[in-house]
């Protein structure tokens, strides 16, 4: 009889604890203005998710805007049509809880923590060159991207993968507390991208919030849970892996 190719696989509980213990620091210190570049830099994730779905379905991206308050803002030309409306502005909630699930499983699973913030300090600059439409949003995403490209550069190995794990980690909270905070508060949600969507489809803006919402959480755990499923064997977790990571 063939095993299943799952088999064996256990939730790994120094990944569990690791996990867990980012979430528990990511709270503690919320507030703290130490945590801000990682905040404007989900805050980018949820734009640029607007800003790919744009140019997936045909539109142009006029340009991306941050502010140091944290608010952002994607301004496209888009085709007409209700599907490509849906896509774009669906991309950003959404968006955000992909790329939180992406980087767990790749902080996790495939252990590609310099490659990953290579390519973090890549999406960076091009974000800047492409389309930044303020100054704020030229300097952070320079910033940025340069302090990302030094720490994937001359970081050790172990620190690395620690910067992306909390990466992976927090980027997953924003996305949950800003579903919370912008779609579940009413006097917010009547300025946020479900109202905007309201207005193009027969479905209400808390409709949006619901199935958003529901599309996050169900991304988001199916990751940690995949993130955390470990095959049997001495290297889990942050156990070096071969070759460099």
């Amino acid at each position: 009889m063939v095993a299943s190719r799952t088999s064996g696989r256990r939730v790994d509980p120094a990944s569990l604890l690791l996990l867990l213990g980012f979430a528990a620091v990511g709270l503690a210190f919320w507030d703290s203005v130490l945590l801000l570049p990682v905040k404007l830099l989900v805050v980018m994730g949820h734009e640029s998710g607007h800003a790919l779905a744009t140019l997936l379905v045909g539109g142009q991206v006029q340009r991306v805007i941050l502010s140091p308050d944290q608010s952002g803002a994607c301004l496209s030309a888009l085709p007409d049509g209700a599907w490509p409306t849906i896509l774009v502005y669906s991309a950003g909630y959404v968006g955000s809880a992909v790329a939180a699930a992406v980087l767990l499983l790749l902080a996790f699973r495939l252990r590609l923590a310099r490659t990953v913030l290579g390519a973090y300090a890549l999406w960076l600059a091009a974000m800047a060159f492409l389309f930044a439409g303020n100054a704020f949003t030229v300097a952070f995403c320079l910033g940025m991207a340069a302090v990302l490209a030094a720490g994937a550069h001359w970081l050790p190995l172990l620190a690395v993968r620690l910067l992306v794990l909390f990466l992976a980690v927090f980027t997953g909270l924003y996305a949950l507390f800003d579903l919370r905070d912008d779609l579940w508060n009413a006097a917010v949600r009547a300025r946020s991208d479900a109202a905007l969507l309201a207005e193009h489809t027969f479905l209400p803006a808390l409709a949006w919030a619901v199935l958003w919402s529901a599309a996050s959480v169900v991304i988001l755990g199916w990751a940690a849970w995949v993130a955390l499923r470990s095959p049997p064997g001495p290297k889990s977790g942050l156990a070096p892996a071969e070759g460099p990571a």
